[in-house]
């Protein structure tokens, strides 16, 4: 295996982990959270992390048995995450001051979904072929879709569970 094909490899491998992490983290967020439009995109998030799973997975056993990545796979579209609160219903504004734990998942999850998109777009920007560069710019806008939806609800919520939690810094 040439060095170039054990560094996409590798980099798949890595990416692989990222997506299973996150799948698990989602998975643990759609059974805590008391939220039912929170569970649901959860495990909308989760689904979609395990579609990545199976898109790299499918492109490492094809860079194993040819060299090269399988031009004619897809990733497949992500799933609707929009609105003014594109995560939680309304009714969670109700127990904003119980809130703690879908506000640390917020902000985990974006977190979550920041690094992988940067870890794409670097992968994209060292990528030699226009084929692979294209494969990690997608999956890199994927990510930043889920954080960008992540971050909005974050933000939606963050003063009013600040002033629920008693927490004025000003």
């Amino acid at each position: 295996m040439s060095s170039s094909t054990q560094s996409m490899a590798q980099g798949l491998k890595d990416a692989f982990l990222a997506e299973v992490e996150g799948e698990h983290f989602y998975r643990m967020a759609a059974a805590t959270t008391a939220d039912p439009k929170g569970r649901q995109v959860f495990e909308q998030l989760a689904a979609e992390e395990r579609q990545h799973q199976q898109f790299l997975r499918s492109q490492y056993d094809a860079l194993l048995r040819s060299g090269e990545l399988d031009e004619t796979l897809e990733l497949g579209s992500p799933g609707p995450m929009d609105g003014e609160s594109p995560i939680f219903s309304d009714a969670l504004r109700a127990r904003m001051a119980d809130a703690h734990f879908e506000m640390t998942a917020l902000s985990v999850g974006a977190q979550l979904e920041l690094a992988a998109e940067q870890h794409y777009r670097a992968a994209a920007k060292s990528a030699n072929l226009s084929f692979v560069k294209r494969f990690f710019e997608e999956l890199a806008n994927w990510e930043a879709r889920h954080y960008e939806a992540l971050h909005k609800q974050l933000e939606l919520l963050r003063e009013d569970y600040w002033q629920a939690s008693g927490f004025h810094p000003f």
